[in-house]
Parts: structure tokens; sequence; C-alpha cells
């Protein structure tokens, strides 16, 4: 995973597409958000904020 990370982080710099870092940011917080909420005890605190 982290070998993946560094490879993302090395296209972006070379390639300058710096604008791709917040949309991978957030991917990653949304999919971290919906392994949360199935089916654990956060579920319900998380779908209050939405």
């Amino acid at each position: 995973m982290l070998d993946l990370l560094q490879d993302l982080w090395a296209f972006m710099k070379e390639r300058k597409k710096y604008w791709l870092a917040p949309i991978i940011v957030m991917m990653l917080l949304l999919g971290t958000l919906i392994v949360l909420s199935e089916g654990s005890a956060v579920a319900p605190f998380i779908y209050t904020l939405f």
C-alpha cells in the first residue's frame, strides 16, 4: 500500500497534477466512512451527518 502511495505521489509530482491530491484524499475518506458504517456501533452517528 505504501508503495502505491509513493508511486502516485511521484506521478503527481512529475506530471504537475497536484490538483489530484484533494480528490484522492476525499475518495479515501469517503471509502473509510463507508467501511465504518457497515454495521458498526459508529453507524448511527455517521447517518446523522447526512
